[in-house]
C-alpha cells in the first residue's frame, strides 16, 4: 500500500477442473498462518487463496466470530454480495481507490468451497470493511 503501513494484497485464483457444485471439505491444517499471511491451498481442485495484509491474522484470531457462528450459507451468500461489489469497484479504478482494490475474485457460487474458505474470505471482507472504512454492501458488523 502506498502509505507504506499496510501491504495489501489480495488474490484468489480458481482453476476447477471440473463443473457443477462440489462437496470440499479442507482440513483445517490447509489453512496457515504465516507473517501476516492466511494461504488456503487444495491441490486437488487446483485453486488457492491469499490473503496478505499487515494486521488481518492478528485481527482474526482476535476479533473475528469463532467459527462455526455463522451458517456456511450465511458466509457464501454475504461472501457473493461483497465480492460482486469488490469486482465492480476493481473495474472502477477513477472512481475506488485502485491500491485497495487491485485484482478481481474469482468466486463461482455454484461451486462448494467449504466452510472454511468461505470462513476466511468473510472475515477478511469484514475487515477490509472496518479497516480501510468500505461499506461494500449492507450493514458491516464492527469488531
Amino acid at each position: 500500500m502506498k502509505k507504506g503501513l499496510l501491504l495489501f494484497s489480495f488474490i484468489m485464483l480458481l482453476h476447477l477442473s471440473c463443473a457443477g457444485s462440489k462437496n470440499i471439505d479442507l482440513p483445517v491444517s490447509t489453512a496457515n498462518t504465516v507473517n501476516d499471511t492466511v494461504k488456503i491451498v487444495n491441490d486437488s481442485l487446483e485453486y488457492k487463496v491469499i490473503i496478505i495484509d499487515n494486521g488481518y491474522s492478528t485481527w482474526l484470531s482476535s476479533r473475528a466470530l469463532p467459527r462455526n457462528f455463522h451458517s456456511q450459507s450465511f458466509l457464501e451468500g454475504k461472501n457473493q454480495l461483497y465480492i460482486l461489489e469488490w469486482n465492480s469497484r476493481v473495474m472502477q479504478p477513477q472512481r475506488y481507490n485502485p491500491n485497495l482494490y487491485e485484482m478481481t475474485i474469482n468466486y463461482n457460487s455454484n461451486i462448494d468451497y467449504g466452510y472454511e474458505v468461505n470462513y476466511l474470505i468473510y472475515n477478511y471482507m469484514i475487515y477490509f470493511q472496518n479497516t480501510y472504512k468500505q461499506k461494500l454492501y449492507g450493514n458491516v458488523p464492527l469488531k
